[in-house]
């Protein structure tokens, strides 16, 4: 198991950015796959994107490709969401998770460990 930890939320103007962090704790960072999602309130849990174990390849869903790039720091023990050109329709809690199993995934059954999540609200 690994305790995971999102930083970096808050409210943003629209078009603004902001970069959110999820450090890890536990079992070695490097043995985990790592995937962001929000959940915005009265909606469903959404995939936002994700990143392999060595950090060499990501994923992400349409709604934010172009505008968020995840990466990670091994050393660290850091996976990142920069998030740029924020929408309204970005305003949500952002979760971190983490999987042994995958190395990219974009379902949120394939992870094992979340963090608590940070707030994102982005005003018009």
């Amino acid at each position: 198991q690994v305790q995971l930890v999102e930083s970096g939320g808050g409210l943003v103007q629209a078009g603004g950015s902001l970069r959110l962090s999820c450090v890890a704790s536990g079992r070695p960072f490097s043995m985990y796959a790592m995937g962001w999602f929000r959940q915005a309130p009265g909606k469903e849990r959404e995939f936002v994107g994700c990143i392999n174990k060595s950090g060499s390849s990501t994923y992400y869903a349409d709604s934010v490709k172009g505008r968020f790039t995840i990466s990670r720091d091994n050393v660290k023990n850091t996976v990142y969401l920069q998030m740029n050109s924020l929408k309204p329709e970005d305003t949500a809690v952002y979760y971190c998770a983490a999987t042994l199993l995958y190395e990219l995934a974009y379902r949120d059954r394939s992870y094992n460990d979340w963090g608590q999540g940070t707030q994102v609200t982005v005003s018009s």
